[in-house]
């Protein structure tokens, strides 16, 4: 039985698709679907029959951001805490950095409005694909809200500091197919296609060696971080930690042999 009550965990295959359920608040991140966003974070990461994730959202929208009325309207920040906003945005925050850790591939399936923490929560996700009718901003500046999960540090290295400005200083929403050309969205998809089109992504990604995934993920982050000359010395580092995994050896044995390999993830 789901855990859940703002989540929906449903595993398809070696894919898990994380579904944000409050429809009715557009799927604002409050502090039980944070924790239980965290919750089933971990989870993934301790199961070995997940190779990927597949984040989404019920209804007309992904995630409108913060529920920052749920904060003060009877949220469950406690009266006692200094500040109360401060210890919420710092949950929302600690959720979406380990998601953005978690060591398989992510992929966040736009289905309608993502803004605000809604964008921060996908850009956490290593690929967006999105709906042909979800329109995306940052929202931040129209509340006078500074943001706190990438919104300002991750977002111009997404898409670069010109662009992620216009977003971040108007508070617009852009329609998803002008972010393909920016490289914030991989792929926009006809609305009733959506589902379908990410499931193939997903198998298709979740077929790969899982050794070879994490190590790639781990090496593209690392990688950004460095000069170039030094992230080349960190690849060739990984690959000689690499060639003596079971899963190079099964994949180059299958490619001779011309068949499908059974990668098992060391």
């Amino acid at each position: 039985m789901d855990p859940y009550s703002a989540l929906r965990y449903e595993q398809r295959a070696q894919t898990v698709w994380l579904t944000l359920n409050r429809p009715e608040a557009m799927n604002a991140l409050s502090d039980v679907l944070c924790d239980e966003l965290a919750d089933a974070v971990g989870r993934i990461e301790r199961d070995r029959g997940v190779r990927v994730v597949v984040l989404t959202g019920a209804g007309k929208a992904f995630c409108a951001g913060a529920d920052l009325k749920g904060v003060f309207e009877g949220g469950t920040a406690t009266p006692e805490a200094e500040d109360p906003l401060n210890a919420f945005l710092d949950r929302v925050a600690g959720m979406i950095d380990r998601l953005r850790a978690l060591p398989k591939p992510t992929i966040a399936a736009l289905n309608g409005l993502t803004m605000a923490g809604g964008l921060e929560l996908a850009m956490a996700c290593d690929l967006i694909v999105a709906a042909g009718s979800a329109r995306i901003g940052d929202a931040h500046a129209n509340f006078g809200v500074f943001p706190g999960a990438g919104g300002a540090a991750v977002l111009p290295r997404r898409i670069g500091p010109t662009a992620a400005k216009y977003l971040l200083f108007t508070g617009d929403t852009m329609p998803a197919a002008e972010l393909v050309p920016l490289g914030l969205v991989n792929r926009v998809v006809p609305d009733t296609e959506l589902t379908t089109e990410v499931d193939r992504l997903a198998a298709g990604i979740a077929a790969k060696s899982p050794l070879v995934l994490r190590r790639m993920k781990q090496a593209v982050a690392d990688g950004l971080e460095q000069p170039q000359a030094t992230a080349l010395r960190l690849e060739r580092l990984v690959l000689d930690a690499h060639r003596h995994s079971h899963d190079i050896r099964e994949g180059l044995a299958a490619f001779v042999g011309k068949r499908k390999p059974e990668f098992k993830g060391y």
